[in-house]
């Protein structure tokens, strides 16, 4: 039976620990309960369709799901009074897995940088899911590293004082550390807590970014109107406070290649901070970098933007080094990735855009 008052409640102000490194994309969300309506189901409230299907579960708590934004029906976020209609279906999704989620392990390629006995660094590739949630049940880099160690008797992939770290969107790539024992990921979870890690990001950003350096700092937390996206908050009444460090690299045209440095680990941080100083990532689909925002009107214009979204499918963004301290050693460990494939051959692009453009 599901224990239903640890699995809907205090979940809005989890620590960042994990949470902080899903920097760079979609907030993931775990099925927990899943209904589909009956052909002749009448009109009925959703709390109460609820109520009676779930063991233990009570309408307060239901309404406090309803409220966090975690009950979807036909995949859209609804309130307590929605009506369920027939063949509607009814779920309730939220940011950790179920306790008895399982992992299957599965036999996926890793770029392991680094490993011994207390931790591994892994490159995770663009198009990687972190976690297996909604809508991802396999396929994730939690499964291939429960395949990756299951010969290691002391890992179980379902210990949550076990693996990782902190976590990347599916369509950012770069370097995740994973602990294999429970000493190793609660020091390394400290670390990224007390801010002593060392992390910087690649993104490519829409516009001439200006300034030479620069400090963006605003409460990140859920919008208010989309529960799949961050919004900043400069009065600091809403999220948690948030600061970005950043660097211009190199100013190509209508574009701006920016390091990143994080100071703290909110959700899409940089995407948002980016977006909320006019320079969103480009082709960040959930954040407008999808679209055309800036260069000229001309058809040719248009058609190599069109081609750029192509050999890039994704945000332009690459979680490019890491550096902590080892759990074990104590010695000062750093790592530095090549930037991937798709966003090198975006730079290139782009150069030989600047390049052509100067010379006519």
């Amino acid at each position: 039976m599901i224990d239903w008052k640890n699995d809907i409640g205090e979940d809005e102000d989890q620590d960042d620990l994990l949470a902080a490194e899903d920097e760079s994309g979609a907030i993931p969300l775990y099925e927990h309960f899943h209904f589909t309506a009956d052909k002749n189901q009448a009109l009925l409230r959703v709390d109460k369709f609820l109520v009676d299907r779930i063991s233990g579960g009570s309408r307060n708590r239901i309404q406090q799901a309803a409220d966090a934004g975690c009950i979807l029906a036909n995949g859209k976020a609804v309130k307590c009074n929605y009506r369920v209609k027939p063949l509607d279906v009814i779920s309730i999704v939220m940011d950790r897995p179920r306790h008895e989620f399982e992992i299957t392990p599965e036999d996926i390629p890793l770029n392991i940088v680094y490993e011994d006995n207390s931790l591994l660094v892994v490159n995770k590739p663009a198009g990687l899911v972190v976690h297996p949630g909604h809508g991802n049940y396999s396929g994730t880099l939690v499964n291939a590293l429960a395949w990756h160690l299951k010969d290691d008797p002391n890992y179980d992939p379902s210990d949550p004082r076990l693996g990782l770290v902190h976590r990347i969107d599916k369509d950012t790539s770069g370097l995740l550390v994973i602990a294999k024992d429970p000493e190793s990921k609660t020091n390394l979870s400290m670390q990224f807590f007390n801010k002593t890690t060392k992390r910087t990001y690649w993104a490519l950003v829409w516009g001439i970014v200006k300034t030479d350096e620069g400090r963006i700092e605003g409460n990140i937390g859920r919008d208010i109107h989309d529960r799949l996206m961050m919004a900043i908050f400069p009065d600091g009444d809403h999220g948690k406070p948030a600061v970005t460090h950043y660097k211009v690299l190199e100013r190509l045209g209508y574009v701006t290649l920016v390091e990143c440095r994080l100071e703290t680990g909110r959700t899409h941080q940089i995407r948002v901070h980016m977006k909320s100083i006019g320079h969103p990532l480009f082709n960040d689909e959930r954040y407008g970098g999808h679209e055309i925002l800036k260069g000229t009107t001309s058809g040719k214009y248009r058609q190599f933007i069109q081609n750029c979204f192509t050999i890039c499918p994704r945000q332009a963004l690459h979680a490019k080094t890491l550096g902590f301290v080892h759990p074990a050693t104590k010695e000062e460990m750093f790592f530095d990735s090549e930037i991937p494939d798709d966003m090198q051959q975006l730079l290139d692009k782009w150069r030989k855009y600047v390049t052509y453009k100067v010379e006519c």
